[in-house]
């Protein structure tokens, strides 16, 4: 599958001030497929370790950092010639092995022309448990998240649409094949970006194959719990990983303790919801008290939003059958919205953004609030259908005067009213 971060890798080769790259990302995003591709193409060699794997490798890095003497090793135990500036080193797991995390720091200083890709699923999850020594300034990092719907289109044959989606969104002008771009964003939310899932997808065209590979995922996951936290902390990990559905399906998706079990409190979850976005599972949304430069001097860190990191998993997890989403029948309407937030909330993480979403002290609250490079803040509002009446995106509209608005809902392209509208299908255009 072709990847978009595949670029930024090739950038990063050619950096003459490039460091070794830690590569993050939820556990079977692609992570090391990725890796071993890139390898494959723009490298002379691949030397790939897993760390998790093999006691030998770890021993490597026990005797000393010195990168000369871990890379004549590195070399003998792949059976490969490990060439400065030709040979792509990866270690994969890498929290796995911390004195190899500690390594890269070394490397950096002393032996920058090897290339290192240093993979990890759990990274940001061992980091905070086992208070790793980090190589702070000596490494450069990159985040690979899910398929987004450009990829998934590329996966499924589908380029020329994605050219003719660009076309109509620089120049705001109706897309004429928008209902097909409109059923293929439909059966998107139901397979989600996970490669496996996307790869059963293509392969078979059954949707009970695409729920098999995403039920096998979400035991992963469960496992990774056990696996990476005691047992008090896996409790409460599955059990605000189980909420995060009903915290959709609430009409407020403002996450409430309470929706985990009934009295919990702040201080008993806020180590499991932290462990969660660290392994890359949620995506959180923070609200912000005004509309105003920088959006992050005005954020409320104790009201915030939880979105999965998938839509076909969450798809998976609440057991809403394919069809259900590709016809939408009028019962299905009270989640058609929360699914179609959760989207926009992926694709703008995907995209580089930070979103945050905005209230009033009324009850005016709109979806999500963006601040571009420029430093410009621009208010989303997010619809599900083609209804897009929004009092609250007038409200912030009339309070903060932005340069523009956005509205992304399932109407074709437009910009009326200083109004951009965005179809749900082309939000992989919009970038910060």
């Amino acid at each position: 599958m072709e990847r978009k971060l595949m670029k930024a890798l090739k950038r990063w080769k050619e950096n003459p001030k490039r460091m070794p790259l830690l590569l993050n990302g939820a556990r079977q995003v692609g992570k090391t497929y990725t890796a071993l591709t890139f390898g494959k193409q723009y490298y002379r060699n691949t030397a790939y370790f897993n760390m998790e794997d093999s006691s030998e490798v770890t021993a490597i890095f026990a005797r000393d950092l010195d990168p000369v003497r871990i890379v004549n090793e590195l070399s003998i135990k792949a059976g490969v010639n490990i060439y400065p500036d030709d040979t792509l080193i990866i270690l994969d797991e890498i929290q796995a092995c911390e004195r190899a995390l500690t390594s890269l720091k070394y490397f950096c200083e002393r032996a920058p022309q090897y290339h290192i890709i240093a993979a990890g699923s759990l990274l940001g999850v061992a980091l905070r448990r086992e208070k790793y020594s980090f190589p702070v300034g000596k490494v450069d990092r990159m985040t690979l998240y899910p398929l987004d719907f450009e990829e998934f289109l590329w996966a499924t044959g589908n380029e020329r649409l994605c050219a003719l989606i660009q076309e109509s969104f620089a120049s705001f002008t109706p897309l004429s094949l928008h209902d097909t771009a409109l059923d293929l964003y439909k059966i998107y939310l139901v397979v989600g970006g996970m490669p496996k899932a996307v790869s059963e997808y293509v392969e078979t065209r059954d949707f009970d194959f695409v729920t098999a590979a995403q039920k096998t995922l979400g035991d992963s996951y469960i496992a990774d719990m056990a696996k990476y936290a005691t047992p008090q902390d896996t409790t409460r990990i599955m059990a605000a990983w189980d909420s995060v559905p009903a915290q959709l399906s609430k009409e407020n998706h403002k996450f409430q303790y309470k929706v985990i079990k009934s009295g919990a409190r702040a201080h008993e979850y806020e180590t499991a919801i932290d462990w969660l976005k660290a392994a890359g599972m949620i995506n959180i949304c923070t609200r912000v008290r005004e509309g105003k430069m920088p959006l992050s001097a005005y954020a409320d860190h104790d009201a915030f939003k939880i979105y999965m990191m998938d839509t076909g998993l969450l798809c998976s997890k609440f057991s809403i059958a394919a069809n259900v989403v590709l016809h939408s029948p009028h019962s299905f309407d009270g989640f058609k919205g929360a699914l179609a937030e959760n989207y926009i909330m992926q694709a703008l993480t995907v995209n580089g953004f930070d979103p945050f979403y905005w209230s009033s002290p009324g009850k005016a609250e709109l979806d999500f609030v963006l601040q571009d490079r420029g430093g410009n803040i621009l208010p989303l509002e997010g619809k599900s259908a083609d209804n897009v009446k929004a009092k609250s995106l007038r409200i912030f509209v009339a309070q903060y005067e932005p340069l523009y608005a956005i509205r992304v809902s399932a109407k074709n392209f437009g910009f009326e009213n200083n109004i951009k509208s965005i179809p749900l299908y082309a939000l992989f255009c919009l970038k910060p």
